[in-house]
């Protein structure tokens, strides 16, 4: 039995509370904390608080709790119908469920101070350094010259007050303009293309337009040919990706 196995030989005060006590015998026992033992736990708890050499009740009334505590799961456990492990999904609560998240908060706690603690032992020599000044490496800044005039200021804002008007005008009108010329000009560029290909069979694409021509005059001309197209008026071939594209008129 493990309740043999374990010999009552430490003090009370060696542990911070009945919590603390009640992992050390889960640990020094190899119990999974989710599946205690409660008989064997209890057996052991209460032979550690009989054999206490020094009996303070402030520090052992908190002990003495936990042990009534103990004794009534056990007493809960041995009821008809009590499951033996913690399982989750089963209907019938688990006496112990309080006890395990007690137990597990602790365990979590514990760890935490053991951080805390392991880091002011490492970090408890440093110093937090300030950042150097000009002042503390003995550096001097001459004060900067207060120049402000209010007529230069002025003179500034103005000029920047005429590039924003140049830049943020509104060009609708213009653009409405350019567009209805660009408009103009494809219709013109259909008129002269169809002049150019009536009754003459095919002729090249790029005989639109001069070799000088601007790239301008290239859209233009294609526009042209697009509409043309459209408009079921000409056939447009061309023999390879790239290659040149001839028009000739379409036969109706």
């Amino acid at each position: 039995m493990l309740e043999q196995a374990i010999k009552p030989d430490i003090k009370l005060r060696q542990f911070e509370g009945p919590l603390d006590l009640l992992l050390h015998l889960l640990e020094k026992n190899d119990v999974d904390i989710y599946d205690i033992p409660i008989s064997t736990i209890t057996a052991q708890y209460m032979q550690y608080i009989e054999s206490m050499q020094e009996f303070d009740m402030e520090l052992a009334s908190d002990f003495l709790v936990m042990g009534a505590t103990l004794v009534s799961i056990k007493s809960r456990m041995m009821l008809p119908g009590m499951t033996s492990s913690l399982v989750p999904g089963e209907d019938v609560v688990d006496p112990r469920e309080e006890l395990v998240i007690s137990l597990m908060r602790y365990k979590r706690c514990r760890i935490f101070a053991s951080d805390l603690k392991d880091r002011r032992e490492k970090f408890d020599g440093a110093r937090f350094r300030y950042a150097s000044t000009a002042k503390s490496l003995g550096i001097t800044i001459a004060p900067a010259e207060q120049s402000f005039s209010i007529e230069e200021f002025n003179d500034a804002v103005a000029v920047i007050n005429e590039r924003n008007e140049s830049r943020f005008t509104d060009i609708t009108a213009k653009i409405k303009h350019i567009l209805r010329k660009d408009k103009m000009s494809v219709k013109e560029r259909i008129k002269s293309i169809w002049r150019s290909i009536t009754g003459k069979g095919k002729i090249l694409f790029s005989s639109l337009f001069g070799k000088k021509a601007e790239k301008m005059d290239k859209v233009v001309s294609f526009l042209a040919v697009l509409e043309l197209v459209r408009d079921n008026k000409i056939n447009v071939e061309q023999d390879k990706n790239f290659g040149e594209i001839s028009i000739e008129e379409k036969k109706i």
